[in-house]
């Protein structure tokens, strides 16, 4: 690395941190009630440039869609503690990330539907879509990774969820953020919204595998068709709460 790139990592990393650590304050501030949980997941959605309004949507509806499920309840009171918690952000470039949901419990259809209406009425829609917001998967891993490090009780599993539609265009490589998070016992998987990315990739759930997922039974899932979204989503998210490895593609 010559110095040029080092003076560029530096400083993105120092956008990074002041951004997390905001974050992380605000989530543990809204957390003071948790207890101890089966699983303590990270929803990590990308709202990069890339996100147009309909694949904003997907994401959004796909989320609301999976806490308002009863097969996703059942799945959450079947666990040793019966509980998990979730915490819904939306990042992008380097150091742009922002909280719709901080940490919230959930242990009943009650919980979870607040949860989904909160994420209904303040998730990212596509309405303000920016040109200035690239792909960093690396920034989305260390920031879901330090919220898993601050949250306030035990957790049985601690997830990174990462859903996006490209691959790593901007700040830090993301060979060492998903080193870090594996270091730190934190599983990360992926759901991607197409098969291929048509001038970036045309195997993204490959590349998801080949560069982003890991820790034990980690997997990707990518449906096979966009009105699939929502189904592979609670699919995985069923899968993360029993703690199960998962397929790599919606069958």
């Amino acid at each position: 690395m010559n110095n040029k790139q080092k003076r560029r990592y530096a400083r993105f990393r120092a956008v990074a941190f002041f951004s997390v650590i905001s974050l992380a304050l605000t989530s543990i501030s809204a957390a003071a009630t948790m207890k101890d949980v089966d699983a303590a997941i990270v929803l990590a959605v990308d709202i990069s440039q890339s996100i147009d309004r309909e694949n904003a949507m997907r994401q959004k509806q796909g989320h609301v869609d999976a806490l308002r499920s009863r097969q996703l309840v059942n799945a959450i009171k079947s666990g040793p503690h019966g509980c998990i918690a979730i915490t819904y952000v939306e990042w992008a470039s380097s150091g742009s990330l922002q909280t719709v949901l901080p940490w919230t419990l959930i242990c009943d259809s009650s919980q979870a539907m607040t949860a989904a209406d909160q994420i209904d009425g303040i998730a990212f829609n596509g309405f303000s879509r920016r040109s200035d917001r690239r792909t960093s998967l690396s920034y989305a891993i260390d920031a879901s990774s330090l919220l898993l490090e601050q949250f306030p009780t035990h957790a049985s599993r601690k997830v990174i969820d990462i859903s996006s539609n490209g691959t790593n265009n901007d700040g830090m490589p993301v060979a060492g953020s998903r080193l870090r998070a594996l270091g730190r016992g934190h599983i990360i998987n992926g759901i991607v919204l197409a098969l291929r990315e048509p001038g970036v990739t045309d195997n993204l759930p490959g590349y998801f595998r080949d560069n982003i997922i890991g820790g034990p039974g980690a997997f990707v899932i990518a449906p096979r068709k966009p009105a699939d979204y929502s189904t592979a989503l609670l699919r995985k998210l069923v899968l993360e709460i029993a703690g199960i490895a998962g397929e790599a593609h919606l069958e």
